[in-house]
């Protein structure tokens, strides 16, 4: 700071009350949403803006975790969709990926063509509707699975991703007798850390925060997803639209507390899974997006 000139100084400054305000702007809804959800109603009608609440009440959370609540249905159906569905994704891409990152390949250049097609292009919402329902994956928990086995966007960057790795390191494992597949799990998994970490990140995220195909497929009301039942909560004006239908629900809480609460719920899980894929996540993009 003893060598900069004084209009270097104004611009640090400003520059860091700027960063101060920026962070206080991103920061404020997440801590209004946590203090609301614990604020009682009556000092939430009287304090609107109140972040920290003098009261603490739970009833919001209590009625989220009750036998009685559909919420901690989906919440299940919730965890249940991201884990397995980025499992299956994760598997489905890379396999796609290490076949169409080899030069060999005869069909890799009309496969890629067509996987970026459908990047551009689709059938529509009627079509999709129309061949799930045919399937009969309509009200099943793999509606939520099969038709996002993979996406294309993540699918090319696998095979970038793969398209880095030295074409040395294959012919010596098959010199030394191992197979595609055994190059593959042992000699690309391996090396393929950053963007499998960065795959997993969108696969998760995206199965997380999805809610339409349960609105377009799912009339079962034990198997919609946390996000869309976040939202018939927000949508509505009572919280018993989403309990239970037939249970004995007793001392309700306010709609406010419950939909402060789900947010509250539906974020945290996330918010904890993406600090540790955070490392990989800038070199993951950039490494994958080098080659065409």
């Amino acid at each position: 700071m003893k060598n900069l000139t004084n209009s270097e100084r104004i611009f640090l400054i400003l520059n860091d009350i700027c960063m101060v305000l920026l962070c206080v702007i991103m920061i404020y809804p997440v801590l209004f949403v946590v203090g609301r959800s614990v604020t009682p109603d009556v000092e939430r009608a009287l304090h609107p803006l109140r972040i920290i609440p003098r009261r603490f009440d739970f009833s919001g959370y209590s009625f989220i975790f009750s036998s009685g609540s559909n919420i901690l249905n989906s919440y299940r159906t919730t965890i249940l969709r991201t884990l397995i569905g980025t499992s299956v994704n994760l598997l489905l891409t890379t396999l796609m990926a290490y076949p169409l990152s080899k030069k060999y390949y005869p069909l890799r250049k009309p496969v890629t063509a067509l996987v970026v097609f459908t990047m551009w292009f689709s059938g529509g919402l009627i079509p999709s509707y129309l061949l799930n329902k045919t399937l009969g994956l309509l009200n099943s928990f793999w509606v939520y699975i099969f038709p996002c086995a993979i996406n294309a966007f993540n699918m090319v960057i696998m095979r970038n991703f793969f398209m880095q790795i030295p074409d040395s390191l294959e012919e010596s494992a098959k010199l030394d007798g191992a197979n595609d597949l055994v190059v593959f799990a042992r000699i690309y998994i391996p090396l393929s850390t950053a963007s499998i970490a960065t795959i997993t990140l969108f696969y998760a995220v995206f199965h997380w925060n999805m809610w339409f195909d349960s609105m377009l497929y799912m009339n079962r009301k034990d198997w919609w997803t946390m996000q869309y039942t976040l939202r018939m909560l927000i949508d509505s004006a009572n919280v018993t639209d989403v309990a239970t239908i037939g249970s004995a629900m007793d001392n309700i809480p306010p709609a406010e507390t419950v939909r402060m609460a789900t947010i509250v719920v539906a974020t945290v899980p996330i918010l904890c899974v993406y600090p540790f894929l955070q490392k990989y996540f800038v070199k993951g993009m950039l490494v994958g997006s080098v080659k065409g």
